[in-house]
């Protein structure tokens, strides 16, 4: 299951299924400076694309990526859901709620192939420069670059673009671009960005990832509002029309200046695309076998095994299929919040991860469809196993004296109830050693402190499918002395106080990509633990590990980078951050048959390559409101 705690990606795209990031808080301000330059010295050879580590897969004169069909029929209506509600069409700041789908909107300098492990080619960007040691990057804007009102896309777009996402943006996006010194604008469509060291390889990549933004429509207008007024824009879909709350519908825009380029083709198929808003799971599952929309991504393997009855199912009308992915699968749990005084002892967060049944938990309500994750970066050669080697020793050594010394002595594995070993009551007496050692002892039926106070825990929820799961950890625990209660709250609640912190335990989630870097100060660091709105839900705050992020975003090759990825891992295993859950490694959908797809790339569905198959779509009946 993936979670709410990232409706972020959810409303910037369709594409991957994959991993979703957060929501947000004002960052503090940038120390970059923005201004005009003279362009510097001779020109470097411009190039077309740009890759983290050797060489880009596809040349200069490639026509489009091999995982799309470049002749892709263009046309059909189709309806998409979402859960909860909206009330605001900026996504890029943490006031309200974003409606889904707005990145549909929102074009970058460069675009990634889903078919690499992290390249990217030029979009609003014809070409870049780079010398050898990264320190800047030039892009040369495309002179047909236009904004849908007609506006050319220029340099002082790009350098506004920073400036304003890193001073009223959420937090992600000033820890992710922190390393940029300054930017410079040589000319209307030529700009630089200058770095302040030579160590961080990914930033000219993710620089390129930046959401370009129009600063002729922007200034003057208090950009961290909550706002329903559609925005000047540059992406390839514009809003048709909306109801706050309940709907909103995207026109593909037949005057995209971008429609012919080779990252472009194959992509962006429908005419029109709308979301319509559910306020509860069952009734949105319904509503999909009822013909009320047409794609669905499941995750809940028992709707998955149990929930697609019926004879549109049965005759085939509605397609039930696993695309298989080798994307690196994140760390999702039962995330502890170790701001709480309940949490600072690792013993305490490592005794309650000895009290979850994975195995009967995975037999019994999710249908033997999951692996037990271990490793924040599992299904990948990202994740660490077996003891660490030399490689990984020298990366760790510095930290030695504050690193839990079980990352250079034990291989770490999630606990497993293993019946021949005694079953849960093993598991649970070793449980209760922890704690005891902690200093929680049994008193009067309760798991009580020195102090004599209850060991009291809420878990915060946004989606009621988790109550089966936390329901019968409760019953556990309760064998402990442990009162553990459950509170679901709305969408709009839940990201509040995500935002800002206010939970116990939260189940979530950690997307990781297959090329680590500078989202990981976001994840992990001390700085993002103080912040609200980042990604550092645990709120673990260590040196050592902000000095094992700053080595992953220095890596000079991918074998330094998987060794230093690996080394971040065992430190995050053994501090015990989470209680481990599960993963997959294929995308379970389910869509009426009206598409036709391309074959999957490495990254997973790419639902913005898909398109409607007229004949399909004529042949189809029993749809809801068709």
């Amino acid at each position: 299951m993936r979670l709410v705690a990232s409706l972020l990606v959810a409303a910037l795209a369709l594409g991957p299924l994959g991993a979703r990031a957060t929501d947000p808080t004002p960052a503090p301000p940038s120390n970059a400076s923005a201004g005009t330059a003279q362009d510097p010295g001779p020109h470097l050879t411009p190039v077309h694309g740009l890759a983290m580590h050797g060489a880009v897969k596809y040349p200069a004169d490639f026509t489009h990526f091999d995982y799309v069909n470049p002749d892709a029929p263009k046309g059909g209506a189709i309806r998409l859901a979402a859960m909860g509600g909206f009330d605001t069409l900026n996504v890029f700041t943490i006031r309200g709620e974003a409606a889904a789908g707005l990145g549909l909107m929102v074009d970058t300098l460069t675009a990634r192939a889903a078919d690499e492990p992290f390249s990217h080619y030029g979009l609003i960007a014809q070409s870049m420069e780079m010398p050898e040691d990264r320190s800047w990057i030039i892009f040369n804007l495309r002179p047909e670059a236009v904004w849908s009102d007609g506006e050319p896309i220029t340099a002082d777009d790009v350098a506004f673009s920073l400036e304003t996402l890193r001073t009223q943006g959420i937090p992600m996006y000033n820890m992710y671009y922190g390393d940029v010194e300054r930017v410079e604008v040589l000319g209307p469509k030529r700009v630089r960005f200058v770095f302040k060291g030579t160590e961080n390889r990914e930033l000219p990549l993710i620089v390129g990832q930046m959401p370009i933004l129009p600063k002729h429509y922007w200034e003057g207008r208090d950009f961290s509002a909550v706002t329903l007024d559609p925005p000047v824009i540059s992406g390839p879909y514009r809003i048709a029309s909306f109801e706050p709350g309940r709907s909103i519908t995207y026109a593909r825009r037949p005057d995209y200046w971008a429609k012919d380029l080779p990252v472009s083709r194959g992509f962006y198929n429908f005419d029109e695309i709308r979301h319509d808003y559910y306020r509860d799971a069952t009734v949105m599952l319904e509503a999909f076998k009822a013909g009320a929309y047409d794609f669905r991504a499941e995750n809940v393997a028992r709707q998955w095994a149990t929930g697609y009855d019926g004879p549109a199912v049965r005759d085939g009308r509605i397609i039930m299929e696993r695309l298989p992915h080798h994307r690196v699968q994140g760390m999702q749990g039962f995330i502890f919040n170790l701001r709480r005084p309940l949490f600072a002892d690792p013993r305490v967060r490592e005794a309650l991860g000895w009290a979850f049944d994975f195995e009967w938990t995975n037999q019994n309500l999710f249908y033997g469809e999951y692996t037990r994750t271990r490793s924040y970066f599992d299904n990948s050669e990202l994740a660490a196993t077996g003891l660490p080697d030399a490689a990984e020793l020298a990366v760790l050594e510095p930290w030695r004296d504050q690193l839990p010394p079980r990352v250079f002595t034990e291989v770490y594995a999630p606990p497993v109830v293993d019946e021949a070993k005694g079953g849960l009551r093993a598991n649970l007496a070793h449980a209760l050693d922890l704690l005891r050692q902690a200093g929680w002892t049994v008193k009067d039926g309760a798991l009580r402190n020195a102090d004599g106070q209850p060991f009291e825990v809420e878990v915060l929820l946004a989606q009621p499918e988790f109550e089966r799961l936390v329901l019968p950890f409760a019953r556990t625990l309760e064998r402990l002395g442990i009162r553990l209660s459950l509170r679901t709250v709305d969408t709009a609640q839940y990201i509040n106080r995500v935002t800002h912190f206010d939970f116990d335990i939260m189940v979530g989630s950690w997307g990781q990509s297959s090329s680590p870097g500078n989202e990981q100060r976001d994840f992990w660091s001390q700085a993002a633990a103080h912040t609200p709105g980042s990604s550092n839900y645990s709120g673990i705050a260590s040196p050592a590990i902000d000095g094992l992020i700053e080595s992953i975003i220095a890596a000079p090759s991918r074998a330094d980078l998987v060794t230093r990825v690996h080394a971040l891992d065992r430190v995050l295993q053994w501090s015990f951050l989470v209680i481990p859950q599960w993963h997959q490694s294929s995308d379970r959908v389910a869509y009426w048959n009206l598409f036709g797809h391309p074959p999957t790339p490495d990254d997973g569905i790419q639902f913005n390559t898909w398109w409607v198959d007229p004949a399909k779509a004529a042949a189809l009946t029993g749809r809801a409101g068709r």
